[in-house]
């Protein structure tokens, strides 16, 4: 499989990030909530079975981190996917909160 496509869908108040991969038709999601203009929470990762044991949810929760730096944004961590991903990368301590 080709590594996957990730966008970026926001609203004013919620988020998501969506990985896609040219002929699945599923899609991996990490979706936030934006708390104030310089706080999201990472409420949730789903990750279908097509793309299990990929990296596909790592990937995800890396563009969540990547976009937080250059934004100036914290993240507050109700997901326990993102909150062990936080745990495996030290380097990210910067853009969490709790």
């Amino acid at each position: 499989m080709a590594e996957p496509k990730i966008t970026r869908e926001q609203t004013p108040t919620k988020g998501r990030y969506v990985a896609r991969a040219d002929g699945i038709d599923a899609e991996a999601e990490l979706t936030y909530s934006r708390s104030s203009p310089t706080l999201i929470i990472a409420d949730h990762t789903e990750v279908p079975d097509v793309f299990r044991g990929q990296g596909v949810g790592r990937l995800l929760a890396t563009r969540l981190v990547e976009d937080a730096r250059k934004e100036g944004v914290k993240i507050y961590v109700l997901c326990p996917f993102v909150n062990a991903e936080r745990k495996k990368h030290p380097d990210w301590a910067d853009v969490f909160q709790n």
